[in-house]
């Protein structure tokens, strides 16, 4: 299925390219430089005389931006024809020397392809020079902009501390809601008039009345909703469907804000006076039921069939619950009266591109803002002098890291909520304000994302049917990430950055860094990531084409395919690499100073990786050795179960798994039992008294050999008479197996049918016995014989020598001679 994502994701991306591959092709316009010329003289005696209010500026640089954009456009002008003309000039070969001449004709052709290429890129150079002024411009512009924002910040205003503001700000205050009813009266004459007075009034109530019942029962038949749906919802999606219909806490009251704020607009009974007032209503209704539903998220209460979001306690979280609504009250009046009746002189909001007009004279307006933060300061150090006690908890199955963060920005909060009133006391309300109420919607944000982060790992358990353990698998964690990642941005606009501060480090991020002579882009590392993850998927289905339908069908043993398909892989993912580095537009040549300095570090800091890998290589090609064969390598012996590009990994007959670096496989002496055959040679030894029929255990000892399945035919087994003496009559039987693997347990049987045999011809062993079984691959040429010492029960003493079957027929309790517990 990932193969599948994959191959239709680069389909996508390959259509699109060729879709757009004709637009692209098409040389851009010349921009009028005459046009830009008076444009670019305007706006810098405009930023000269710094008399350009910010809505003036932002205008400026809106146009700039657009003029900057056709520049850069154009500097590709003629670049096909750039391209063939220099191909041309590199074909006449490198220009002459100082001093030296070359051919008349070709230099006339140098000539004039050089004059050719030079009035080609004369729109380009001029296209560079232009985007270089343009892009000055802009950067000012953001300068100037920035240090009124700065100014703005810290400029102090009359403490709000001092009584003798007060009185003022109370009268202001009054007055100023009487001119909004005053306002109100005097346009209601004209409301209360016409021919349709009527049906207007009825309208109007209409959108009243159903703006009031979706405020007033709206959130109470929400609420209602997630318990009669978790009882009817599956155990599966009863997680999701409750997060689902726990959004209609926020619309439903949002819906009735607007219906009532555009019923009232209709109306025109309000105008410079009120209609602010109303237009921040919506605003400022929604940080209000937004912060509401994330508290009753992030701090359900006992009995709510939801997850835990946060280690708390029941009586913890009923209070931050508390907590954080009262603090999305306070931000909702901040934003309600703030941005339309309580405006600070020199003020710009992070969110409007004008100022609003003064209404409040500046210490009254100080004033009502020193009540607002000293409101929103109290809850947020109240909130924040829970949360900075969380602790991991093993009822609670939150991530570590977000315990510590929210923990971290609960201490963190707990100082802000601190310094924001004094800030407003010393009079640098501006201040104080940008501090208090960045830091709340950060808070916000963070509990924001937790919300998120649980309700994507329910989405994901969901479709996993219902498995709960699902939730801390990986998919959900990096989708999580990339949450964090792609709400970077909104941090930024918080704290300060406007809209078109991000558009700019987004467009400088487009043209890329130079790293090592290379340009590196988004795009192109995009191109890169896409095209490379083709690669691999294609190369993963051929080597599972192969492995399963191709090389089954060939006479090539397991080794030989595995070798294959290991070489398939490899090629392919260079392949791979190469094509997405092409694609990538990265030119290969330009990190060839990069690798010479450091070639320097591999060639002494990996230099036994790189002989690894190589050795690696050697044995996948030269196959000395593959995988199923018995080897002995270093003093190890036992079975290779897997050949990688670095190790190999062989598996003793004790079962345990030792990994052998390739550089030790070519470098030194190997012993392959069973490369080119699994047939070998055994010698069972066998002593009777003297006195015994001779030539009678002869012919015993040769028909048991001959009885064996095993036994080869050619050559067929011998015995022979090796010593006479004083401990008896000393014979050894030799013998061809088939398959060396089974060579104890052929020795065995032999030696049962010797008792039984030699006990019916009435054959007398000697009181002791001792001899050796030799074990021989081939016979030509010789190998040093493995020898294996025996006692007269046959039981070996070094299992450790022996092939696997040998070796497991040698469990027991005794275990093995290193004295670890065998192991199956």
């Amino acid at each position: 299925m990932q193969r599948l994502i994959a191959l239709l994701a680069a389909l996508f991306v390959t259509l699109s390219l060729v879709i757009s591959a004709p637009a692209m092709a098409q040389e851009p316009q010349a921009p009028d430089y005459t046009a830009w010329e008076k444009v670019a003289g305007q706006a810098e005696q405009i930023l000269q005389s710094d008399q350009a209010n910010d809505a003036r500026l932002q205008s400026i640089r809106d146009e700039m931006v657009k003029w900057r954009d056709r520049f850069k456009a154009a500097e590709g002008t003629n670049s096909t024809r750039i391209g063939t003309l220099k191909d041309q000039i590199g074909a006449l070969g490198p220009a002459p020397a100082e001093g030296q001449t070359e051919a008349e004709d070709i230099a006339t052709r140098r000539k004039q392809l050089n004059d050719q290429l030079s009035e080609l890129q004369a729109p380009g150079r001029q296209a560079v020079e232009a985007f270089g002024r343009a892009d000055g411009i802009v950067q000012q512009l953001d300068q100037t902009v920035r240090q009124r924002q700065t100014y703005a910040l810290v400029r102090q205003t009359p403490t709000p501390l001092n009584p003798a503001n007060w009185p003022p700000a109370i009268t202001e205050a009054a007055d100023l809601f009487t001119k909004v009813a005053n306002e109100v009266r005097t346009r209601w004459s004209d409301f209360g008039s016409g021919p349709d007075v009527t049906s207007r009034m009825l309208v109007t109530a209409g959108f009243l009345l159903a703006a009031l019942l979706l405020l007033s029962r709206g959130r109470r038949w929400v609420d209602s909703l997630p318990t009669r749906l978790s009882t009817r919802a599956s155990e599966r999606s009863r997680a999701a469907v409750i997060f689902g219909v726990s959004l209609g806490q926020i619309a439903i009251p949002f819906i009735g804000v607007l219906l009532a704020t555009g019923a009232l607009i209709a109306t025109n009974l309000f105008g410079a006076w009120g209609r602010p007032l109303l237009l921040s209503m919506p605003a400022a209704s929604l940080s209000l039921f937004g912060g509401i539903w994330l508290a009753r998220r992030l701090f359900p209460e006992p009995e709510a069939t939801v997850s835990m979001p946060l280690p708390l306690a029941d009586d913890q979280r009923k209070q931050a619950a508390f907590r954080a609504a009262m603090l999305a009250l306070a931000m909702a009046l901040h934003q309600l009266f703030s941005r339309s009746v309580l405006p600070l002189a020199g003020f710009h909001s992070q969110t409007d591109s004008e100022t609003v007009p003064q209404r409040l004279t500046e210490s009254s307006a100080g004033v009502w803002h020193m009540v607002m933060i000293l409101l929103g300061a109290f809850f947020l150090f109240q909130l924040c002098n829970i949360l900075r006690k969380l602790r991991p908890s093993e009822d609670v199955e939150a991530p570590d890291y977000r315990v510590r963060v929210v923990a971290f920005l609960g201490v963190m909060g707990r100082i802000i909520a601190i310094i924001s009133p004094l800030l407003a006391a010393a009079g640098y309300v501006n201040g104080a304000n940008a501090m208090l109420w960045s830091s709340i919607m950060t808070l916000s944000l963070v509990g924001l994302l937790i919300i998120l982060q649980d309700f994507i790992a329910d989405l994901y358990a969901m479709a996993k049917g219902g498995d709960q353990s699902a939730r801390d698998a990986l998919m959900p964690v990096l989708i999580g990430f990339a949450l964090i990642i792609l709400s970077l941005p909104l941090f930024a606009l918080i704290w300060g950055a406007r809209p078109s501060d991000l558009v700019e480090a987004w467009s400088r991020t487009q043209q890329g860094f130079s790293f090592g002579g290379v340009r590196l882009s988004p795009m192109g590392i995009l191109t890169f990531v896409i095209v490379f993850a083709l690669g691999y998927s294609l190369t993963g289905f051929i080597q599972g084409a192969f492995r399963s339908t191709i090389l089954p069908k060939t006479k090539l043993d397991t080794g030989g395919q595995t070798a294959v398909t290991s070489m398939i892989g490899y090629i392919g993912v260079a392949l791979a690499a190469l094509l997405a580095i092409t694609a990538a537009g990265i030119n290969l040549t330009s990190l060839a100073f990069v690798a010479g300095a450091l070639s320097v570090g591999i060639g002494f800091g990996m230099q036994q990786v790189v002989s690894n890998f190589v050795s690696g290589i050697i044995l996948l090609v030269e196959r000395p050795i593959a995988v199923g064969d018995w080897i002995e390598v270093g003093g190890q012996q036992g079975i290779v179960k897997k050949m990688a590009v670095r190790a190999t990994q062989i598996q003793t007959f004790d079962r345990t798994q030792v990994i052998v670096p390739n550089s030790n496989l070519i470098t030194q002496p190997v012993t392959n039992w069973t490369r080119t055959s699994l047939q070998g040679r055994i010698i069972v030894p066998i002593s009777v008294v003297n006195g015994s029929d001779h030539r009678l255990v002869t012919k015993i000892l040769k028909e048991i050999a001959e009885d064996q399945p095993t036994v080869m035919v050619t050559p067929p087994p011998s015995v022979f008479l090796r010593s006479v003496g004083t401990n008896g009559q000393s014979y050894e039987l030799r013998a061809i197996i088939s398959d060396i693997n089974g060579g104890l347990g052929v020795t065995s049987e032999i030696y049962h049918q010797i008792l039984e045999r030699f006990a019916d011809a009435g054959i007398i062993l000697p009181a002791s016995t001792r001899g050796a079984m030799d074990v021989y691959m081939k016979e030509d040429p010789v190998i040093e014989p493995v020898e294996i010492e025996t006692a007269a029960t046959g039981k070996p003493d070094d299992p450790q020598k022996l092939p696997p079957q040998e070796a497991e027929s040698n469990d027991g309790a005794e275990g093995s001679p290193s004295g670890q517990p065998d192991r199956t």
